[in-house]
């Protein structure tokens, strides 16, 4: 199974008020250590890549103020990811790295330039988490009123990344020549422009980078809406989603393995990760105990201001997913939504309650962990998971530790990279 650490550049990401948590560091941020240390923990657990979510702003949504979700420790970016990833690659052989960006707030250029710089120098190990973004007060960062439609974010997103696949075209693998003796540097016949005109952006080219090892960036994405996944099954190496359930799970990667089918594509190009949060513990009661620990740090309102950051509307003054979704317009992440009903359809309770109630956690024992994710794995639900770290970095501590091996006694983690570069490591995982 593949494994992808979902990260951030601050104390939580993704567990509300896990930052409080006496383990959890939080002198080191802005320490190049923290982030080295965190790639040789995750290339150490044989993940396959870690990526930073990243957001453009600071959530406004929950009363109309940032007050309750930056003054009590939401999912912030505290550092552009784009300068702490070379510290990453510095440091590991394999581990890939991964950046969210949006297609909705910036041009193919300096896109397709800043993730090729990372490329190489990570020697064909970078990742881009393709975002549409969701929420207005981003948006108004980037002097515009709000958020443009969704099918315009999307149909821009495919404008996009057509361009940035043209300009990491530009150059032949064996371009670049470097010859003292003959004095060519390139050979100029084997670059070429862009020549990218389409209907939201525009590049000439050529790229000024090289082409990398592995020929351009992995593309990761999540979009669970159908415009969304339809944009996931073009373009997708990997696909996150949250589904709440097994059985939602087996639905997810059904209508994404029809999707790609439709568009000639193999169901093995593109993996589907939901995400999993895990509590490990030397003994089942252990386990839980911790997890009851990490519920007790939780701050209410953080939870509700998260929840209308994720939906694109103030939560306080809406009961069910109908009324969200209306009232968000233009805003919201469908898949979150989509995960809050599934919850509440599960637990037999509102959708009003599911959005107080913090990121399902799954605890127990190392065993027990590695029960779950086969299950899923094997039942088709999935091909891997999304980690993020409960408490950061003692998770991946652990998971490497404890569950890592487990998964490799039964044969469904790698003992070894099978390759050098992200792409040949998703294409045989060991």
């Amino acid at each position: 199974m593949h494994l992808v650490a979902y990260l951030k550049t601050g104390p939580t990401a993704s567990y509300a008020s896990a930052w409080r948590h006496p383990s959890a560091p939080l002198d080191d941020i802005w320490d190049a250590e923290r982030y080295e240390n965190l790639a040789r923990l995750l290339e150490a657990a044989r993940f396959d890549a870690g990526f930073f979510a990243d957001g453009m702003g600071l959530p406004d949504i929950y009363k109309n103020s940032f007050a309750d979700y930056v003054g009590r420790g939401g999912q912030l970016s505290l550092i552009d990811p784009m300068t702490v990833l070379p510290l990453m690659a510095r440091v590991t052989r394999h581990l890939g790295l991964g950046n969210t960006i949006s297609t909705t707030f910036n041009q193919p250029y300096h896109i397709a330039r800043s993730l090729g710089s990372l490329d190489l120098l990570s020697r064909g190990r970078a990742a881009w988490n393709v975002v549409t973004s969701a929420t207005n007060y981003e948006a108004r960062n980037f002097g515009m009123d709000g958020m443009p439609p969704k099918d315009d974010r999307y149909d821009r997103a495919d404008d996009v990344l057509e361009a940035c696949f043209a300009l990491w075209d530009c150059w032949d693998p064996d371009a670049l020549v470097m010859d003292r003796k003959s004095g060519v540097f390139a050979d100029a016949s084997k670059i070429r422009y862009a020549d990218h005109a389409g209907p939201y952006v525009s590049t000439r080219g050529p790229m000024s980078i090289p082409r990398s090892p592995q020929g351009r960036p992995l593309i990761l994405q999540a979009g669970s809406s159908p415009r969304g996944r339809e944009c996931a099954a073009r373009w997708a190496d990997m696909i996150f989603c949250t589904t709440a359930t097994k059985a939602d799970g087996i639905a997810f990667r059904a209508d994404m393995h029809t999707r790609l089918a439709a568009l000639g594509r193999s169901p093995v190009e593109c993996a589907i990760l939901p995400t999993l949060s895990v509590v490990i513990g030397e003994t089942e009661s252990i386990a839980r105990e911790k997890a009851e620990y990490l519920d007790s740090l939780i701050d209410p309102e953080l939870v509700m201001a998260s929840s209308s950051t994720l939906l694109g509307v103030d939560l306080s003054r809406i009961e069910t997913a109908e009324e969200a979704e209306v009232a968000a317009g233009n805003q919201g992440i469908a898949g979150s939504r989509d995960r809050m009903s599934q919850v509440a359809k599960a637990q037999g309770i509102s959708f009003a309650q599911a959005v107080r109630k913090p990121r399902g956690l799954l605890a127990g024992t190392p065993a027990m962990i590695a029960d779950v994710m086969e299950d899923w794995f094997t039942n088709g639900a999935c091909d891997g998971f999304v980690l993020p770290p409960t408490v950061f970095p003692g998770t991946y501590e652990e998971f490497g530790r404890m569950v890592t091996p487990e998964l490799q006694r039964r044969g469904l983690l790698r003992r070894e990279y099978a390759g050098r570069t992200l792409r040949e490591n998703l294409a045989n995982p060991g």
